[in-house]
């Protein structure tokens, strides 16, 4: 257990950082699972439409420190692909 003021402080801290952090990459794989079941269902109005919702969310998570840039940017990419061969 801590056992300075700060220390005590920086344990509170965490606590909400660790809360924040869980919802955000939870609200942002909600949205990739969205693009994920569109792509499934074969339907490439609702992915592209769903992958325009993802998008910002993948970089909103990148931005805030959830995910790495790279990984963000890797997961659109792969999507973006994966819906532009689904209208092909």
């Amino acid at each position: 257990m801590a056992n300075t003021s700060s220390a005590k402080k920086a344990a509170r801290k965490i606590v909400t950082r660790t809360a924040v952090n869980k919802n955000r990459r939870s609200r942002m794989r909600t949205f990739l699972r969205k693009v994920e079941e569109a792509i499934a269902a074969g339907d490439q109005a609702v992915a592209a439409a769903a992958l325009r919702a993802a998008e910002p969310e993948l970089m909103r998570a990148a931005q805030k420190g959830v995910v790495h840039k790279n990984t963000a940017s890797r997961k659109v990419s792969r999507l973006a692909h994966r819906v532009k061969v689904l209208g092909a």
